[in-house]
């Protein structure tokens, strides 16, 4: 298992400290049905898939079921509920210190590419017409 560290547990779950500081982020559990309801459980699942990579659909069962898990990724990502539970969570953490800003970079190196890397003519093609060829 990818997300197994040495002591034999998953390094994806949420600890009890992080659960508690998105908790209130997080839409009302409205209750219609069963165990899979539980947020928890549900991120926990993201951070499974989205950490190791694998499909949604070999999301191990103990992190719930792919598809309610998949299903509430997207309803989060497209109401704006993962982007404002990372903005707040993000200003709690800067407030406290604990982001070294200093570790952010951004590489603005720029490497030309021919233009037929994209497909434009090269010096062999030049002036010729779709499906036209150069003697």
């Amino acid at each position: 298992m990818p997300c197994l560290d040495a002591a034999g547990s998953c390094r994806c779950w949420l600890t009890d400290e992080q659960y508690e500081r998105i908790e209130h982020l997080l839409p009302e559990v409205e209750g219609r049905g069963c165990l899979c309801n539980d947020h928890r459980k549900v991120i926990n699942g993201i951070f499974w898939t989205r950490g190791s990579g694998a499909p949604w659909r070999d999301m191990p069962e103990r992190q719930g079921n792919w598809k309610t898990v998949y299903d509430r990724f997207r309803r989060w990502a497209e109401d704006g509920t993962l982007e404002s539970a990372a903005w707040q969570l993000q200003g709690e953490l800067d407030a406290e210190g604990r982001i070294d800003w200093s570790q952010l970079g951004a590489d603005t190196t720029v490497v030309q590419a021919a233009r037929a890397a994209a497909g434009g003519p090269n010096d062999d093609k030049k002036g010729t017409e779709p499906g036209e060829t150069r003697v």
